[in-house]
């Protein structure tokens, strides 16, 4: 079933006509003959509202008593039984009444819109959710009633219903809004001049946002490219240097002559990485465009003249603005410029504003790459060779009486020409093919000392020199350029690969990735910065460098450098401003970190599942237990307790004390079992805190068999054993489970030996029984909370007793395990810690004790 239509009339306050506008619609719609009802539609008193009601269908309203008043409400249910084209809702943002089906109106329209009916409803701007911060500025009043932008976003159709303030007051004081005795109070509270105009505009505003976004919707359906001049956009072009704030500031006084008009900052950089952008300062003029209330954009284009016209025709700008152009005038040699350039690109849809500045003229500022790349040593050196070098060549030249003739003087200096090149770069080279080719003419070509060539052959000579020698400082700077670059790249791969292969394995934690990113790029401090929104404080995610005392950073502006990673996460770094072609590689750090971190909380979400689902099955298997074992004894005590209290039987003594004896029987199992659900509750909880002290076995284990019968255990402990560390209490309990445990398993007649030996500097404690035993699969599982292998011979519990053992085993330093008993049956191994030092002095106590 297709979803219905929704049209809303919208209106700056009340009393504007958008009730009575819905209604002419619906009987525009009617004399069409489309099916139309009135759900729901409250005239408020008003004569003419509520003579448009006349000849509609109205659906009966649901009445319903909150507080002891009845209200009416909308009847959802009716009006989908009636199932009618079109439905008439006034008050899109109003609260319903408790018992209601839905708690807001527009979640019945919902519903309407669902079931395929076409619904027009009614909203004031005040009733936004996003304007009710600013209305209340306004007007002082704190709207309650609201609906969620996105519902009325998604309108398919919203009308303004526009009235000036004046007519609005006109129409309060002829009573045709409120009643009488509510004009003057309204008049001069919400419905003065001044707020009626400001929520106009605010109205006005909010509808042509949404007009813009129809307009970029079937601009981009139908592949316009030229710029509509529905709005004023200004665009600005941002170098990254200082003279951006003064464009900024530039643009934005004059969009303040335009009301409605938008500044978009935008800033474009190559695709390589290369850029004379001050991270810095960027950050500096993004957070003034966001401050004069326009946006910043990042965009990535070789060709920065034909970017900046994309971008301004594809956010549909009408003018853009530039600075003057800092270059001095002999670097015009290289071409018109980028102010020039889109002036004469742009086209009559585009206006193009150059604005004078400081830093006119001034040059750009570009860093030297090569200086950047060989060092000052070197390009120190390929000046002296390129310079230096030809003079003193011609000095010791001009001294052989015999010298090597002009071809041979050439090729010399062609010699120092590539040298220079090598060392010091292009500049240098030319600056001696430049210097070369003068002392080739004052010095080596008739007639000598002077500038002039007789021979037409020289002139020759030289000038091929010269074009040698250019190309060849050339082709070695290119080949230079080009190793560099290929060096560049592959440590980037390198480091890449290396960073994509351990966060893909899994081996980098978060403060391990930014200490690598502090490590590559030499910083003092990196950190990872998030917030949840734009207005939400900076908060640090992860932190590598510094120490204590170092201050931690509360926003990216503030570090030297800052490489944002979505809209809400950036990471910043102290230390130093990175070269542009740098921040790629940092680009990628940057992103994988985000990845980290959101592995990492993905993994504590998953690990804090897994604890809530075994904190589920233990809840589930703890109800079960007490639901049948726990009941079984309560049973044999209740039934024991009704017959002694029973006046139909004379009880003789005898049975009396046998039900005494069931009672008791009962009452023992029940503290066991609540005694081992106590302490699983403790381990689970992490509240088991053991006190270590050194103790003798012989003290503990006897102590731990009063729960069994007597002679079913057999006692094998040494005197020449050591003392072990232990929790004393711990390890009666733990050794008090292992044996009722396989006292309950062990066949009629058979005894339980519980023996010990001492290993190096440990203790084993064996509890042997000659029961069925336990396949090696189920071994560990028998150690789990509520698990039991097979049915308990001799009553029953809830499989906890051998999980508490273990569980408290381990608490005190020790473990427990399972093995086969030989001739079959199952002993449990409990190796526990020996207290340092010799043989405790011991009296004289039997080998063996039966109990």
């Amino acid at each position: 079933m297709a979803r219905g239509k929704l049209r809303i009339y919208l209106g700056a306050a009340p009393g504007v006509g958008k009730t009575y506008s819905m209604l002419s619609e619906a009987h525009r719609r009617m004399e069409r003959g489309t099916d139309v009802v009135v759900a729901f539609v409250e005239h408020h008193g008003r004569p003419r509202t509520e003579v448009m009601l006349h000849g509609l269908e109205q659906i009966q309203r649901r009445e319903l008593e909150y507080r002891g008043t009845a209200f009416t409400e909308m009847d959802v249910d009716a009006v989908l039984e009636r199932k009618p084209a079109v439905a008439l809702v006034d008050e899109l943002a109003h609260t319903n009444v408790p018992g209601s089906r839905n708690s807001k109106r527009w979640q019945d329209v919902e519903e309407l819109l669902e079931a395929g009916i076409t619904v027009i409803s009614t909203v004031n701007i005040q009733h936004l959710e996003s304007l009710g911060d600013v209305v209340e500025s306004i007007t002082g009043v704190r709207q309650r009633e609201t609906v969620p932008d996105e519902i009325v976003r998604r309108a398919d159709q919203i009308e303004l219903v526009d009235m000036s303030p004046q007519a609005i007051r006109r129409r309060m004081a002829h009573g045709n809004i409120y009643k009488s005795d509510k004009v003057d109070a309204a008049l001069s509270n919400y419905f003065r001049p001044g707020n009626l105009t400001a929520l106009r505009e605010l109205a006005l505003l909010w509808v042509a946002d949404r007009v813009d976004e129809y307009l970029q919707e079937y601009r981009a359906e139908h592949s316009i490219r030229s710029t509509w001049q529905a709005r004023e956009r200004i665009a600005v072009g941002l170098t990254g240097g200082p003279e951006g704030r003064t464009l900024i500031r530039r643009a934005a006084r004059m969009a303040a002559k335009g009301s409605g008009s938008e500044v978009l900052a935008v800033y474009i950089a190559r695709s390589d990485g290369l850029t004379s952008a001050s991270p810095k300062e960027l950050a500096v003029q993004r957070k003034l465009v966001e401050d004069l209330g326009g946006t910043f954009h990042h965009v990535i284009g070789d060709d920065i003249p034909s970017a900046l016209l994309e971008f301004a025709r594809g956010v549909n700008a009408t003018q853009i603005v530039l600075g003057s152009s800092r270059r001095k005038a002999w670097q015009y040699i290289f071409g018109p410029g980028v102010g020039a350039t889109v002036a004469r690109d742009s086209g009559p849809d585009l206006d193009v504003h150059i604005v004078t500045h400081e830093e006119v003229a001034k040059g750009r500022g570009l860093p030297v790459p090569r200086g950047a790349r060989l060092g000052r040593a070197r390009i120190i050196a390929g000046w002296l060779v390129g310079v230096g070098g030809p003079v003193l060549l011609s000095l010791l030249l001009t001294e052989i009486s015999n010298g090597p003739g002009l071809a041979n003087d050439v090729l010399l200096f062609l010699f120092l020409t590539v040298v220079a090149a090598l060392l010091g770069g292009q500049l240098p080279a030319l600056a001696s093919a430049a210097v070369g080719s003068l002392l080739l003419n004052f010095y080596f070509t008739p007639p000598v000392h002077t500038l002039t060539i007789n021979d037409p052959k020289n002139i020759v000579a030289i000038a091929i020199f010269f074009a040698v020698a250019v190309s060849v400082a050339s082709v070695v700077d290119l080949a230079a350029r080009r190793t560099h670059q290929a060096a560049r790249l592959r440590a980037e791969s390198e480091i890449l690969s290396f960073l994509a292969g351990s966060v893909l394995r899994g081996e980098t934690t978060l403060n391990a990735l930014l200490e690598r990113v502090r490590e590559t790029f030499g910083m003092d401090t990196v950190s990872l910065l998030e917030r949840s929104s734009d207005v939400d404080p900076w908060t640090c995610a992860g932190r590598a460098g510094g120490n204590d005392t170092t201050p931690p950073l509360l926003r990216p502006e503030d570090a030297d450098v800052d490489m944002p990673v979505g809209d809400h996460m950036a990471m910043a770094l102290t230390g130093r401003v990175l070269p542009a072609e740098d921040r790629r590689v940092l680009a990628a750090f940057a992103a994988q970190a985000a990845v980290v971190l959101d592995r990492q909380r993905l993994v504590g979400e998953a690990e804090r599942a897994r604890e809530l689902a075994e904190g589920n099955r233990i809840r589930t298997a703890l109800l079960a237990a007490v639901s049948h074992d726990l009941r079984t004894p309560l049973a044999g005590i209740k039934a024991s307790v009704t017959s002694l209290r029973s006046d139909d039987v004379a009880w003789s003594d005898e049975d009396e004390a046998e039900l005494l004896a069931g009672i008791e029987a009962g009452a023992d199992r029940l503290d066991h079992l609540v005694g081992n659900l106590l302490d699983m509750s403790r381990l689970q909880t992490g509240t088991v805190t053991p006190l270590i002290r050194e103790i003798d076995l012989d003290e503990v284990v006897p102590m731990a068999l009063g729960g069994v019968p007597e002679g079913s255990v057999s006692l094998d402990i040494p005197e020449e054993l050591p003392m072990v560390a232990v929790d004393p209490g711990l390890l009666e309990r733990s050794v008090a489970n292992l044996v009722e445990n396989a006292v309950k398993y062990s066949p009629d007649g058979e005894v339980v030996l519980v023996s010990a030996s001492a290993l190096g500097d440990r203790v084993e404690l064996r509890i042997a029984d000659r029961g069925p035993g336990v396949p090696d699969s189920a071994k560990d599982r028998i150690f789990e909370p509520f698990q039991r292998y097979g049915d308990a011979p001799r009553g029953a519990g809830v499989g906890l007793g051998l999980a508490v053992a273990r569980g408290f085993a381990e608490a005190i330093g020790g473990t427990l395990a399972a093995e086969d008993t030989p001739g079959g049956g199952m002993t449990m191994v409990l190796t526990l810690r020996a207290a340092p030092g010799g043989p405790p002095v011991r009296p004289d106590l039997p080998a063996q004790a039966t109990t």
